[in-house]
């Protein structure tokens, strides 16, 4: 084992925010307010759209793309050598372009609605066609170079149809139809975009008020106290922290900086070299993404294109998530023993009373998950959870300023402690006051005007602001949109490759490729579908990655008689994992800049502890008792015997099952755990009847070895 790192090797490195962040600009003085003052507008506006006032579609869409492709011009250089001047005039061009293309759909809307698929004007080819390219330029400035490729290629094979061979060919299209179908609701404004300007942003809106509430803290705070004395503590704390907090974002990436930060330095402080540690977090947080509820908001996104009641979607989810997290609990531990790797003193830890006594935190979370179990839209649900945060927040500060009096005054506790009382009770008070406006007074207002029910909706989303801080307020709202921005561009650059698929049926002539292949073996259709979602899920985050594989690999998996449930999840599953596939790994190349570990040592690292969700799509293709269809009997059975699996699986692959295990052993219990792992009576038996001897074996010579 090598040496315990010193202090100042497990400094935490700089480190972007974001996956492609090099280029993000340093802005003068009066760029940066006016930055702030839209963000914090983009923000507002979704969030008043969202819960009050609707708009029409198409126009709620363009001015999504519009407004957060003005803020990502501002936001990032064209190259990082240019991100120190500010924004340049040829940028402010840019921007004033992505405003007005917003602005011309607004005042163009009756016309654009009444022509959409059948005529187009000059000025809606010459929108289209800026626009198109606005969206591939603010998608390579925030999210690298692999989506605005891929979303070329699909362009370029629109004009080059009547050239191609096989099923690749169709009859071609003329420059003005493809741009005017493209930038419209059939492919910018289609289904992403939809998603990325309800779901995705309210839920990274309810992430920025989590953080900065400091709930995200006290989670990561909390795992430590639980988990980071024990063997490999740290490593544990990263994985509980992950299955806790991970699903809100829509980014692995975004998960990995959150807690990274955090996690990764105390890894290295007890021992893990650095491609392990970062490969850990990797892996624990591109696990948030398919972690109930919400899964990165792949839940809503799927319950989109598949009109499957989200809750049957969150639900069939729960079994992989729990296997997943259970796979990267045992990995950690297993090479803990194997290294000898012990955990953090206590002393070095937050107190576990002290975070059993502010479990109040958590109150943001169970609220959302309870609202949307009780049948609120996910629009109430997120707004619940953002005031809950932000009552959680003002609890914490109140009750840390009772703690601080205390220490220099006892006498002040019951003044301070009788001043917390009234606000809460006027915190309460206000809150019913509220609740009532919305359910009440609301529709009565309605019946006065407009301009009445937008007064109204402006005092109701002031009035948090005004009693918990302007200060936090504005930087929740801040952060939401600046967190946002990447995930708009994705979502506008995969509407257009969602758009050509529509537009040259290459979707459908896809879906024969796999009925060909699946007419020789199905299992070969799957790994085929497999390959190609990981592959369309490289370089991208898993938002956009699971959009395009659905629209490519899902209706082909259909036709061969997946089921609807199954053959999405499929996909979604490798399109997730494509964050820890080499050869471009995003969640991994992020963790090893932050550990300043060898990019390719992390990802190989990632894949192995990650290697059950490889897995277990395909078992739940055989059988779908793992995603909850089923009877509860043959449910647990295999949940359990899965479980079991997945255990079998990380002795395998790290090499250690109650002692160092011999290569010949390695591949049977690998063998054992695909038995364990597959559903059925059968299977478990042999993968039973192969492992525990195995385990028994491996126990019977650690005895002897000690005595």
């Amino acid at each position: 084992m090598s040496a315990v790192p010193t202090a100042e090797e497990v400094m935490k490195p700089p480190m972007a925010d974001e996956e492609f962040s090099g280029n993000k600009r340093v802005l003068r003085r009066w760029e940066a307010i006016l930055l702030a003052v839209l963000c914090v507008g983009f923000t507002v506006f979704h969030l008043f759209v969202l819960n009050v006032y609707s708009l029409e579609p198409l126009l709620f869409r363009a001015i999504h793309v519009g407004w957060g492709g003005a803020l990502g011009l501002m936001l990032y250089a064209p190259l990082r050598r240019f991100a120190k001047s500010g924004v340049p005039w040829y940028d402010w061009i840019l921007v004033l372009a992505s405003v007005a293309c917003a602005v011309y759909i607004a005042i163009e809307l009756d016309g654009l609605l009444f022509r959409a698929g059948a005529q187009f004007t000059t000025g809606d080819v010459i929108v289209g066609v800026v626009g198109t390219l606005l969206i591939l330029e603010f998608t390579r400035r925030t999210s690298g170079l692999a989506l605005p490729i891929i979303a070329g290629i699909f362009i370029i094979y629109c004009f080059v149809g009547p050239w191609m061979p096989g099923v690749l060919e169709h009859k071609g299209f003329a420059v003005d139809r493809f741009f005017t179908y493209i930038y419209s609701e059939y492919g910018v404004f289609g289904v992403t975009t939809q998603v990325s300007s309800s779901y995705i942003i309210l839920f990274v809106t309810f992430a920025a008020f989590l953080q900065v509430s400091k709930v995200g803290d006290y989670i990561n705070d909390l795992c430590n106290a639980l988990f980071g004395w024990a063997r490999g503590g740290p490593a544990k704390a990263a994985v509980a922290s992950g299955i806790m907090f991970g699903s809100i974002s829509g980014s692995a990436v975004a998960n990995v900086v959150a807690s990274g930060m955090v996690t990764i330095p105390m890894m290295r402080k007890v021992g893990y070299d650095r491609p392990t540690a970062a490969a850990i977090e990797a892996t624990s947080s591109t696990g948030g993404q398919i972690t109930p509820p919400v899964l990165g908001a792949g839940a809503f996104l799927m319950a989109e294109i598949t009109g499957i009641p989200y809750g049957q979607i969150a639900l069939a989810a729960v079994i992989p998530a729990v296997l997943f997290y259970i796979a990267c609990w045992i990995h950690v531990d297993l090479h803990a023993i194997r290294l000898g790797l012990r955990g953090v003193s206590r002393n070095e830890l937050p107190p576990v009373k002290l975070m059993l006594t502010r479990l109040y935190m958590f109150s943001p979370l169970i609220i959302f998950v309870w609202a949307l179990l009780e049948g609120y839209s996910p629009f109430r649900a997120g707004g619940l959870g953002i005031v809950a945060a932000l009552i959680a927040g003002w609890l914490s500060r109140m009750f840390r300023d009772i703690g601080t009096d205390a220490a220099s005054d006892p006498r002040s506790v019951v003044m301070v402690f009788t001043a917390l009382l009234m606000r809460v009770a006027a915190l309460a008070a206000g809150g019913a006051l509220l609740y009532a406006g919305l359910q009440y007074l609301v529709p009565v207002f309605e019946s006065f005007g407009t301009a009445v029910t937008w007064s109204l909706s402006i005092l109701v989303i002031l009035v948090p602001a005004i009693f918990f801080g302007w200060r936090r307020t504005l930087e929740a709202l801040n952060l939401a949109a600046r967190d946002t921005v990447q995930l708009v561009a994705v979502c506008a650059c995969a509407g257009i490759i969602v758009g050509v698929i529509a537009l040259t049926g290459i979707g459908g002539r896809f879906s024969e490729l796999i009925l060909g292949i699946a007419g020789a073996s199905q299992l070969a259709a799957m790994l085929f579908a497999a390959v190609v979602a990981l592959v369309l899920g490289m370089g991208m985050p898993t938002t956009a990655a699971y959009a395009i594989a659905a629209a490519v690999i899902a209706p082909g998996l259909t036709k061969i008689g997946v089921p609807v449930l199954v053959a999405h999840m499929f996909v979604f599953y490798f399109a997730v994992v494509s964050a820890i596939t080499p050869p471009v790994a995003l969640a991994s190349f992020a963790a090893a800049g932050m550990a300043q570990a060898d990019p390719w040592k992390t990802s190989w690292t990632a894949l192995k502890m990650g290697l059950a969700t490889f897995i277990v799509p395909f078992m739940f293709f055989f059988s779908p008792v793992l995603l909850m269809q089923g009877p509860w009997l043959g449910i647990l059975q295999a949940t359990f015997s899965a479980a079991v699996g997945v255990w079998f699986l990380a002795g395998s692959t790290e090499g250690w099952f109650g002692g160092r295990l011999a290569m010949p052993l390695r591949v049977l219990l690998f063998g054992a755990a695909l038995g364990l792992l597959h559903p059925g009576g059968a299977s478990d038996f042999i993968g039973l009847g192969i492992g525990l001897p195995i385990y028994l074996w491996q126990r019977l010579r650690l005895r002897r070895s000690v005595a």
